[in-house]
């Protein structure tokens, strides 16, 4: 995941992630929260969407911390599943797409896909349409919520052909919760304050 100057990406999302779960099961008790992981492990990419689809969930949501060049770049974003300005999102997909390369024998678990080539994500294109509208809907809910409830500065509901939205048969989104790479934004993330108002929004 994301490194920035203190904090790493995946210390953050499962702190996130954790109360999320908690929150739900206090306030929302009828419904059960399924994670792809609770502790420091690395389920793999291909496992994450998996373990939403075997338990046949309602929604899969994939908790993330972003990363950019430009250190002032700040601000939560929701994706869902789409090819929209892929062009202009390409580096992003790449990058959360390349986690697999962690993966032994990544090639054959997922058939050749690379994810630095735009040839491979031609192939997204084909994926159903069937959960688009629900995913928009959660994803434009979630940027609500972070804008008027925390005071974030919302960058939007954006398209991407991630693999973990792809595989998922249900709405899904990928939340980014701010930039690591943004040294207020890290510090907000970091503190136990800012992880309780990302996970109650």
């Amino acid at each position: 995941g994301n490194i920035g100057s203190r904090a790493r990406e995946k210390d953050i999302n499962l702190a996130v992630t954790l109360l999320v779960g908690k929150y739900i099961k206090e306030n929302l008790p009828d419904v059960e929260v399924i994670y792809t992981r609770d502790d420091d492990s690395f389920p793999t990419l291909e496992k994450r969407p998996q373990i939403a689809n075997i338990n046949k969930a309602d929604l899969f949501v994939s908790i993330h911390s972003n990363s950019a060049a430009n250190k002032s770049a700040f601000g939560t974003e929701t994706w869902i599943m789409g090819m929209k300005h892929f062009d202009n999102n390409f580096d992003i997909v790449k990058r959360e797409n390349s986690v697999m390369l962690l993966e032994e024998d990544y090639k054959e678990r997922y058939e050749g896909f690379d994810p630095s080539s735009p040839e491979s994500y031609i192939m997204f294109n084909l994926m159903s349409r069937a959960f688009f509208e629900n995913s928009v809907s959660l994803a434009d809910q979630i940027e609500t919520q972070f804008k008027d409830r925390v005071g974030r500065k919302s960058r939007g509901v954006k398209q991407g052909p991630f693999y973990v939205l792809w595989t998922p048969s249900m709405p899904s989104v990928l939340v980014e919760l701010g930039f690591l790479s943004n040294s207020a934004e890290e510090a907000f993330l970091m503190s136990k304050e800012g992880q309780e108002y990302m996970a109650s929004a």
